[in-house]
């Protein structure tokens, strides 16, 4: 079955609300740590947790999407991450809420079950640009994520926040029982031999290695500055509140808009093209974070620059797995994204302990140091197609 444009939009919209459940905590976080007396590099702990589930819920969840009927596999998986909004909404402490995170970050993973599926149903002419369409939704839905947990975190508290993303994922469940197509799967052994063949598959695929080192190094910069960056701007000179803290997802959300043009290029022209043109927006956005840190301007204007430069490096990189083993795309994008978001995992972990030593000054550093390790990796194998 080919998927028409309205299921493509519905992808897109399914995806960019459901990967938004692992990044509402971020704009929370100070209000989190007032609530339960704890410092704020504590509470940040919650986002670090949140990432480390989404990893696992990759490792563990997404290759069965080559064993199980995907649909049937992404209402199971929505519909537990409802369980998990909900108990979160209702935590007592703030190791209940770590708890709860690393769950909401496990049972989120569904977005990684949608880009395999439509990969399935779509013509390989035509890829890159419905993958590119789809990262749109899922980019929009992080950057967005953060403006609106700011919001609703400023008028009416922290939990409901989470009550609000239980509602959502309800509502998407029904969407998507009536809207998505069925896939059927291939793999035919065991949950075991399913595993055992990800170490094989990332054995034998040098590009799969290449895709994921490079993507882990840029994902541990955009965690790094997302975690922290809400200390920069809660602090003088700018003493922003959670809402306007969060209004700086609107900056990187503009630049998601250019993640079909990414797919357009990554169909016509050999992606690792964008991918070099994406490291030199990452360090041209971390330079501005550098030099103009007080000035708000000079930061949005940093934010956009690493949001372009990130979806040029993830979009591209994507469709260049997809396109390497069409009957193990989901466990090609088990390797891929679950190397990806340790890096997000561990840039978070990185920037909560550099916050602490070197302030802002010392998280423009390590993030530019992720950015040169990815550039390093490009260049070393720029011979390899």
């Amino acid at each position: 079955m080919a998927l028409s444009r309205w299921n493509i939009m519905i992808m897109a919209l399914c995806t960019g609300l459901i990967v938004a459940n692992i990044y509402y905590s971020q704009p929370l976080i100070v209000l989190m740590s007032q609530e339960f007396g704890v410092s704020e590099a504590n509470a940040g702990q919650v986002t670090f947790f949140t990432q480390v589930g989404y990893a696992l819920g990759l490792l563990f969840c997404v290759p069965l999407g080559d064993k199980l009927e995907r649909k049937t596999q992404i209402i199971a998986m929505t519909s537990t991450a409802v369980l998990a909004l909900l108990a979160a909404g209702f935590s007592q402490n703030i190791g209940m809420l770590k708890i709860t995170g690393l769950l909401i970050g496990f049972t989120s993973v569904v977005p990684q079950l949608i880009l395999p599926l439509a990969a399935h149903l779509t013509d390989v002419s035509n890829r890159g640009k419905v993958i590119g369409t789809i990262m749109s939704g899922l980019l929009v839905g992080i950057l967005l994520s953060r403006t609106l947990s700011g919001i609703v975190g400023h008028h009416f508290g922290w939990r409901a926040m989470f009550w609000i993303a239980a509602g959502i994922s309800a509502l998407l469940v029904v969407i998507m029982w009536f809207s998505f197509p069925k896939s059927q799967p291939q793999f035919t052994g065991s949950y075991g031999e399913l595993m055992k063949s990800l170490l094989t598959l990332a054995k034998e695929q040098p590009m799969l290695r290449e895709a994921s080192a490079i993507n882990a190094c840029c994902f541990a910069m955009f965690g790094m500055f997302w975690t922290t960056v809400v200390f920069l701007l809660s602090e003088k000179p700018f003493l922003y509140t959670s809402e306007q803290i969060g209004l700086m997802g609107l900056a990187a959300a503009a630049g998601a808009l250019g993640a079909p043009l990414i797919g357009r290029i990554a169909d016509k022209k050999n992606p690792r093209i964008a991918i070099g043109y994406g490291i030199i927006f990452l360090l041209a956005g971390y330079a501005m974070f550098y030099v103009f840190q007080a000035n708000i301007i000079g930061i949005i204007i940093g934010i956009i620059a690493i949001d372009l430069g990130l979806q040029g490096i993830h979009v591209s990189n994507q469709t260049r797995i997809y396109a390497l083993l069409p009957e193990a795309r989901n466990r090609l994008n088990t390797v891929f994204m679950t190397t990806s978001f340790i890096g997000t995992s561990l840039g978070s972990g990185i920037g909560l302990w550099v916050w602490t030593i070197g302030k802002w000054n010392g998280v423009c550093i390590a993030g530019t140091l992720l950015i040169l390790t990815a550039l390093t990796i490009y260049l070393a194998t720029y011979k390899k197609k």
